[in-house]
């Protein structure tokens, strides 16, 4: 068995011309990687790479031990992802894991990005800087599109962005790439959980070792939470490493950034500038949301008697969910009685028929939606006798909205994990033109959020509605309005609190 025998220092692996430096020829750019690597590692830091950190890090004390966690907040283009892959190599073939690895056991070096195809990204890289490099390409001995295992008892393998998916593994190496973009539709929190699942299976390898990457983006989730309790702060032992692009790669041309910045300047901050959008807030509290569901319901049977209204949300079945939301009015509560949502691929011919007869088991005729695809899913609803009503207002406007009925505990949810996720994770953003559009977050979707959203709107267009104004819950002047306490929804003992 052929094994390369630790200790190796990584920048020396970095120099060494028989291992990785044919991919570092051009040391000047790879300068401030380096100051990354030795902080990382908790190397003796030259002059320069001292200075480097202290810009990066916040800190004035250069670090004596290696991290055992590290954030990695870098704009776009700055080396990010192959970074990632060399620490995963040189984790993988120059440390010995076996003394901490029951008989049989392998320890994993796992890579998760926000879905498979960017994870294989990095796998691309790790691949290469295996297979090229004779000494390492050695140590491979089996290896597939997802995962290669070594001689030494170590895999790497790509992971998906699901805290399920995680649990199981010994790890002893975790990075997570642009996880400020992980998808939220499955896990109100997904980076939390996903977090809180990978570190019990670092637990027994002494010198594992965590590594989150991004460019940021909002003020909110692990990113920035790791950010703000870890950033400029002394002998803290995790590092948060905060760069623009340019600072970790300079081979990018300044015109590409100042474009964007001319385009967007908010958005160029973030994803070239390493800035935390200021821009983009959370629409709705969580709290707030979890007040109107009501636990253990997943549906409502029709009611006779009871009138029901429908909002749709159509898709083409390529890309988007096609969603239905069903609901109505009681004791001045929007009810959701029903959801039901078809995730891509899918026969929309097949959706509309199965739809349709949903809308006609709760005695709906008429369901509105949105203006997608002109006029085609107005024609297919008409051929299963469901007339289309176009929807008045444009999504931004039915989450405004949605926002005092969810706020005022005047929607009744049911309980659904992706409508819930969907719900929390939506993200209100200040436009140039002075008014803020309301839309899920980058690489989310928001299908079931809008169905929803839209019934309660259909309900209150048509005079069932909540006072929009919220005048009510603040407390009116004698003769005008009414307290919240004074609502029908929490008088004769019907208050769900």
């Amino acid at each position: 068995m052929t094994r390369v025998r630790p200790p190796l220092i990584i920048l020396d692996a970095v120099a060494d011309d028989k291992l990785f430096a044919p991919w570092f020829k051009d040391r000047a750019t790879w300068k401030a990687w380096s100051a990354l690597l030795a902080a990382l590692f908790g190397l003796r830091l030259t002059d320069e790479q001292l200075a480097i950190y202290r810009e990066c890090t916040g800190r004035d004390s250069p670090p004596t031990e290696p991290a055992s966690e590290a954030w990695l907040v870098c704009g776009r283009r700055a080396g990010k992802s192959f970074v990632l892959a060399l620490i995963a190599v040189y984790l993988a073939a120059f440390h010995d894991y076996r003394r901490h690895l029951s008989p049989g056991e392998r320890g994993t070096v796992l890579v998760i990005a926000t879905d498979r195809k960017q994870a294989r990204t990095i796998f691309r890289y790790i691949r290469a800087l295996l297979t090229q490099v004779p000494m390492l390409s050695k140590l491979i001995e089996r290896e597939d599109r997802e995962t290669i295992d070594l001689s030494n008892s170590v895999t790497i393998e790509v992971g998906t962005a699901s805290f399920k998916s995680v649990r199981g593994y010994t790890i002893v190496a975790a990075l997570c790439d642009e996880i400020a973009f992980w998808p939220t539709d499955d896990s109100a929190q997904p980076d939390y959980e996903i977090l809180d699942a990978l570190r019990p299976g670092m637990a027994t390898i002494p010198n594992a070792m965590l590594l989150c990457a991004s460019s940021p983006y909002a003020r909110r989730g692990a990113l920035w939470d790791a950010h703000r309790r870890h950033f400029g702060k002394d002998g803290d032992p995790t590092l948060v490493w905060q760069a623009p692009t340019r600072t970790m790669n300079s081979s990018v041309p300044q015109r590409v950034i100042d474009e964007a910045t001319e385009r967007d300047p908010a958005s160029a901050a973030a994803e070239y500038g390493a800035q935390f959008r200021s821009d983009v807030e959370s629409f709705v509290n969580r709290e707030a949301v979890e007040a109107c569901v009501s636990v253990g319901i997943q549906e409502r049977s029709p009611i006779s008697g009871v009138t029901y209204s429908g909002f749709v949300d159509p898709s083409g079945g390529s890309a988007d969910s096609m969603t239905l939301a069903i609901g109505h009015w009681q004791d001045d509560v929007v009810v959701i009685d029903a959801v039901r949502e078809r995730r891509p691929p899918f026969n929309p011919e097949d959706v509309v028929r199965e739809f349709a007869a949903i809308l006609k088991s709760y005695r709906i005729s008429t369901v509105t939606g949105d203006r997608y695809a002109g006029e085609w899913p107005r024609e297919r609803l008409r051929e299963q006798g469901i007339a289309y009503d176009l929807a008045t207002k444009p999504k931004s406007d039915l989450y405004r909205e949605f926002l005092p009925a969810i706020n005022s505990r005047m929607v009744d949810l049911l309980e659904d994990a992706r409508l819930f996720a969907q719900i929390i994770g939506l993200e209100r953003r200040a436009a140039r033109g002075g008014k803020d559009s309301i839309d899920h977050a980058p690489g989310a979707h928001d299908d079931l959020a809008n169905s929803v959203a839209g019934v309660v709107a259909s309900l209150a267009s048509t005079g069932h509605g909540y006072d929009s104004s919220m005048e009510w819950v603040s407390g009116p002047e004698p003769g005008q309005g009414r307290s919240l306490w004074e609502h029908p929804y929490f008088n004769g003992g019907r208050s769900r609190w």
